[in-house]
């Protein structure tokens, strides 16, 4: 671990990935890293994108600008758990193609992500995201998946 500089943590803007990105920061300020949020906005599928094409040209481009607005609170967040200033990108795209590309073209030590902890049929009707990742990145990944609370025992 103390080779680990350079941390990118891949968003959704769910609770799953606040966790991501809080642990993401911690790494952070403990070994004295640099560290990169990323989003990537997916795009939709080729038949309803060019079905949507002629409505308006700039409606990706208001999402994206949208998106990084968006995301201010959450770089705040982050450089302020992390001590230091947090960069941050929106883009376009696959999420699990572009967060490997993005770790790749960045050199990225370790890349930092949530997930929703889905099994089963969901997963296989859903695909994984963070699945992909772990197979794909050409670093480690750190997969924060949120603790379950224990359930009330029965009260009489």
């Amino acid at each position: 671990m103390g080779d680990w500089k350079t941390f990118c943590c891949a968003l959704d803007f769910s609770e799953h990935s606040r966790l991501a990105m809080q642990e993401a920061a911690e790494l952070t300020r403990r070994l004295d890293g640099q560290l990169e949020l990323l989003h990537v906005h997916p795009l939709p599928p080729p038949t309803v994108a060019i079905e949507a094409l002629p409505a308006s040209p700039d409606v990706l481009e208001t999402v994206l600008r949208e998106l990084r607005e968006t995301m201010a609170p959450w770089e705040e967040e982050a450089a302020r758990i992390a001590g230091r200033p947090v960069r941050s990108t929106v883009t376009p795209g696959s999420p699990a193609d572009e967060i490997v590309r993005f770790a790749r073209e960045r050199a990225t030590d370790v890349v930092v992500l949530g997930t929703h902890g889905r099994a089963g049929l969901a997963r296989l009707l859903l695909g994984s995201v963070a699945e992909r990742v772990v197979r794909e990145a050409p670093c480690p990944v750190l997969v924060i998946r949120r603790r379950e609370t224990a359930r009330s025992a029965p009260t009489t």
